[in-house]
């Protein structure tokens, strides 16, 4: 990894480890930085890279906008995800949807990587009607398979290469690696695993998903999964530390931030096909979201200020 590779990365995860009987609260992890969160397609780093400067200690955090998938090659150490300990052995992928809380603590020398994919590529990646959004929303632990593990290696490679059609190939590898893991969640999944409350948080995640533009409240979502409004939240801070109407608030600035980046329209159209009558109101809630407005968020990625 190149050294300017190594500043888009930098995070705001301390350096001394914590330990995570004396943290204040679940901590939320940017691993773009606190403005530049979009600064390339994917991250691909190796686990050694990360984990070294840290002591080879994770505490329990989340990502709000951020998709990760680990393997480990060689080595081992122990997961924390969402409040329970997994064992890590070699040859163990580990799925990270956005938002769910993880920690780790590997042992000294454990060899592996960890692609980070923004939310705003996975709208990209997986637009295919099978289902891989939900199976992928599934936070676990499971088999990696050697034809991760060379994918893995493909990306590191490209990643760290400036070749012609790198962000194409990147997606595309992206996109096959997550079909991987996909699959693996697919086999192992039992009906009797998935609770209720999990179960109607994934309906909510569709339904926010085909109806995002129309801009719902809360209670009528709620209505549309038989439910009041109170309980959705409360499911929903429960697997994703918010209530429900962050998550629609959310799913429409993830739209907006994938618009601003990757094309070049105006954002008053972007606020006008997002369902907003009126631009200065989605500016307000862009602004509320993400801390800049639409034209400084764009400006930021695209310049590298």
């Amino acid at each position: 990894m190149d050294q300017d590779d190594d500043v888009l990365y930098k995070s705001n995860m301390p350096r001394a480890p914590l330990k995570p009987s004396v943290l204040p609260a679940i901590l939320s992890y940017n691993l773009f930085g606190e403005v530049r969160d979009l600064p390339d397609v994917v991250h691909c780093e190796t686990l050694a890279a990360r984990s070294v400067p840290h002591g080879w200690q994770f505490p329990p955090h989340r990502h709000g906008r951020l998709h990760q998938v680990l393997l480990i090659s060689r080595g081992g150490g122990h997961a924390t995800m969402e409040g329970r300990d997994y064992r890590l052995k070699a040859m163990t992928a580990v799925n990270v949807p956005a938002g769910h809380v993880h920690g780790y603590r590997f042992a000294k020398g454990t060899q592996g990587w960890v692609v980070t994919i923004a939310t705003e590529i996975l709208d990209e990646v997986l637009n295919a009607p099978d289902g891989l959004s939900r199976t992928l929303s599934e936070a676990a632990l499971l088999r990696a398979t050697p034809a991760m593990r060379r994918l893995m290696q493909e990306i590191a490679a490209e990643y760290g290469s400036r070749h012609f059609a790198r962000a194409h190939v990147l997606k595309a590898l992206s996109a096959t690696l997550l079909g991987l893991v996909a699959r693996e969640l697919a086999a192992k999944a039992s009906p009797a695993t998935a609770t209720v409350g999990a179960g109607l948080v994934d309906r909510f995640g569709a339904l926010i998903d085909d109806h995002y533009r129309e801009h719902w409240p809360v209670a009528r979502y709620a209505a549309a999964l038989k439910v009041t409004p109170t309980h959705l939240s409360r499911l929903t801070r429960e697997a994703f530390g918010c209530p429900a109407s962050h998550m629609i608030r959310d799913r429409v600035v993830r739209e907006a931030r994938r618009q601003l980046v990757y094309t070049n329209t105006a954002v008053s159209k972007i606020a006008y096909e997002l369902g907003f009558n009126d631009p200065a109101y989605f500016t307000r809630t862009f602004t509320v979201a993400t801390g800049l407005s639409p034209s400084e968020f764009r400006d930021r990625v695209h310049t590298g200020s």
